[in-house]
């Protein structure tokens, strides 16, 4: 890197990591006084034992609970406005976000709501929206659930607008949690499809970022480890989970949402598009998508390319071998190959490019994307 340059490195919060982590929620509520906790998670979260089990043991600490559920699976403002909506008729005192990257991000954009109550799109940070963060936010705690987003460790939540689908970003140091709970054993009932697609969201989220332009070598080296455990053990945790397997996707997501801060690239303007105009998963669109991205990104980054291989202890340390290996390990794990596998219709390739070339992620990519890289790339991938 240039030596002559100066650049701003952060690390993430306090977080608790282990078999058994999540037992702690109760006794750390109580000792900041915090009684009257909105729980935020999704509607299938919300019905599962484990879930149950969590608000069992805050109600037996003598901790009063609120639960809010009512959101889509990607998503989208009004899901903010409806839990701010349960927040102010209830007398709340902090947010405990769990789930996935969806639960997350409107559990984040509810802590920035509480004290921020103008139009919730005037704080995108895409459009500098960021300097109006000025208020203090409410105690925020996270609980992950899936081993793909990172979305726990994060700073930011995308929340898409109802009508237009266009994503936005909201940020702030403010809305990082000030502690997580990353529990293993949460991720244990996880069916096979979901842990796949969740994984090579991961594996999307640190490829990206060793990739991404903007100089952080801190973030280079937790993606190539990032990016290590995920080849170590995701087939394992699809095919076979054990909890080793499965602490290891953990710790690889949360490397992969400290490592993007550097940025991310081409795959992820593939993959918005996909989630807001067609619901599909967010870790599933990565997935199909990341051979097709990666494969434009190799001319120039050859180097790149060589320590990610050797990363992943490919028998040929090139750029080709990369895109081969994640052909083979979607297929192992049972991700399809091509777009018309999840419902992508060939009318939907124009106005995915120009939903692709409007996305924010790919300014961040090492090489410039046009609307006609995103359209070949998509002819390709469907």
């Amino acid at each position: 890197m240039n030596s002559q340059q100066i650049i701003t490195l952060t690390i993430p919060t306090t977080i608790r990591f282990g078999c058994g982590a999540v037992k702690e929620l109760p006794d750390y509520l109580n000792k900041r006084s915090l009684s009257r906790p909105l729980v935020v998670t999704d509607p299938t979260i919300a019905q599962l034992p484990f879930f149950k089990e969590i608000v069992a043991d805050l109600e037996r600490a003598g901790i009063s609970v609120v639960v809010f559920s009512d959101t889509h699976k990607n998503p989208v403002k009004s899901d903010v406005y409806k839990g701010t909506e349960v927040w102010d008729s209830t007398d709340r005192d902090s947010i405990v976000g769990i789930g996935g990257g969806a639960a997350l991000d409107i559990a984040r954009a509810i802590t920035l709501r509480v004290h921020h109550r103008e139009d919730l799109f005037k704080y995108d940070d895409l459009i500098g929206g960021d300097v109006y963060v000025t208020n203090e936010v409410p105690p925020f705690i996270t609980i992950p659930t899936t081993s793909g987003t990172g979305s726990e460790v994060g700073r930011s939540a995308i929340i898409a607008d109802d009508e237009t689908h266009q994503k936005r970003i909201l940020f702030s140091p403010k809305l990082m949690a000030q502690i997580v709970f990353a529990d293993p054993l949460l991720t244990m009932g996880l069916p096979p499809h979901i842990t796949a697609a969740t994984g090579m969201d991961a594996l999307t989220h640190n490829m990206e970022a060793f990739l991404a332009k903007n100089p952080n070598p801190i973030c280079d080296g937790i993606a190539l480890e990032g990016m290590y455990l995920i080849a170590h053990s995701l087939e394992k945790a699809v095919l076979d989970p054990d909890e080793n397997s499965r602490s290891n996707m953990l710790m690889a997501s949360m490397m992969g949402a400290i490592a993007f801060q550097k940025g991310l690239g081409v795959v992820h303007s593939l993959a918005h598009p996909l989630s807001s105009l067609l619901d599909t998963h967010h870790g599933l669109a990565n997935a199909v998508n990341i051979p097709y991205g990666m494969g434009f990104n190799i001319a120039g980054f050859e180097d790149k390319f060589k320590r990610i291989a050797h990363t992943l202890e490919l028998p040929k340390e090139n750029g080709e071998s990369v895109v081969q290996y994640l052909f083979d390990l979607n297929a192992r794990i049972g991700i399809p190959r091509k777009l018309r596998e999840i419902g992508v219709k060939e009318e939907h390739l124009d106005p995915l490019a120009d939903l692709a070339v409007a996305d924010f992620a790919h300014p961040n990519n090492p090489k410039p994307v046009s609307r006609n890289d995103f359209r070949i790339l998509y002819e390709q991938a469907y």
